[in-house]
């Protein structure tokens, strides 16, 4: 009886604290609280990139090379096992010659055999294999981080920026045409903070990928880290460049529109590019015209820093949070 005393005595107190107004609401979505009770036993497990997920969440490619990224890799990857998610590797340029860093993206045990694992080059990188018919490195990459296949990313503009950055010759969905005719795994291709328009997307549904992953305008800026980078004075010059992109509600609705006048060849998308939380993604996931998952890089990326428990106890709670929303929310047309 004490407790339920507190416990008024708490509403109380805090209800004057507790007032809302109307500006506040969330009008993404309806609030039903009569259809369900509350979630047991987690989502119902799905089928993405051929393999099974428990939640629409994607862990997006995030860098590696140094111990400090080993550690946060390997911390995505056991969040990953747990939680039922999939984990695309950052850049893994720098151990296709050289093995010192391999441990810091062999991450297939730590994940586990049935979550989905991919490797990851940029564009230039692919190009250059292309060219040079040197296309079997990427298949041995993948081959030897037992991946389920490679993520091309691709970004003209960081390379633009950047001081040692490469020079495309080539467009890249050329590039990436070429890669598929001689690549036996799947491929995703994403941008790296620009996002993309509605003729890149155009193009990317009509050939056989496996994923279009977002990466839209409005998370982390890669033409912009470079023009941080940038010690020659040309940083305001620049700027308005770096400004350039799409958002992740442009890039779906480009896509509703594509996909409802045509049947797309890529069938799956991941959206990613300034999704902060769990609302943000359910909200996205339900948006979508094709199957998809939802990606997050910085904010893991900040989690992944500390110790496993830190990270944990964030997805955790971006879980639970997902479960409320697809057993009291739908979104507003």
């Amino acid at each position: 009886m004490e407790s339920l005393e507190n416990r008024k005595k708490d509403h109380i107190e805090l209800a004057f604290k507790s007032r809302t107004s109307v500006p506040e609401m969330d009008p993404r979505f309806h609030y039903e609280p009569m259809l369900q009770g509350h979630p047991e036993g987690g989502l119902k497990p799905f089928t993405f990139l051929g393999r099974e997920h428990r939640v629409p969440i994607w862990v997006s490619s995030m860098t590696g090379g140094t111990k400090l990224a080993g550690s946060i890799n390997r911390n995505l990857a056991m969040a990953c096992r747990e939680f039922g998610m999939g984990m695309g590797l950052g850049s893994c340029r720098i151990i296709m010659k050289d093995d010192t860093y391999f441990e810091d993206f062999n991450m297939r045990d730590v994940i586990g055999e049935t979550l989905p694992l991919w490797a990851n080059l940029g564009i230039a990188q692919v190009e250059e294999l292309v060219g040079n018919r040197q296309v079997p490195q990427a298949t041995e990459l993948v081959k030897r981080l037992r991946a389920d296949g490679l993520i091309v990313h691709v970004n003209p503009m960081q390379e633009w920026f950047q001081p040692e950055g490469d020079i495309l010759k080539a467009p890249p969905v050329d590039t990436i045409r070429r890669l598929l005719d001689h690549f036996p795994f799947p491929v995703i291709v994403k941008e790296v903070g620009q996002g993309m328009g509605p003729g890149s997307l155009k193009v990317l549904l009509q050939m056989p990928l496996q994923a279009i992953e977002f990466a839209a305008f409005g998370g982390t800026n890669f033409a912009k880290v470079e023009l941080l980078r940038d010690e020659n004075g040309n940083r305001d010059l620049y700027e308005p460049l770096s400004m350039i992109g799409e958002d992740v509600f442009s890039m779906l609705d480009y896509v509703t529109e594509i996909v409802s006048g045509e049947k797309p060849l890529c069938k799956e998308l991941i959206i990613s590019g300034g999704v902060t939380n769990f609302l943000d993604g359910y909200y996205l996931v339900k948006k979508s015209p094709l199957p998809a998952v939802y990606g997050m890089a910085s904010t893991f990326l900040k989690y992944a820093r500390e110790d496993y428990d830190t990270l944990r106890d964030y997805v955790e709670s971006q879980v639970r949070g997902l479960e409320m929303a697809y057993a009291y929310l739908s979104i507003r047309k």
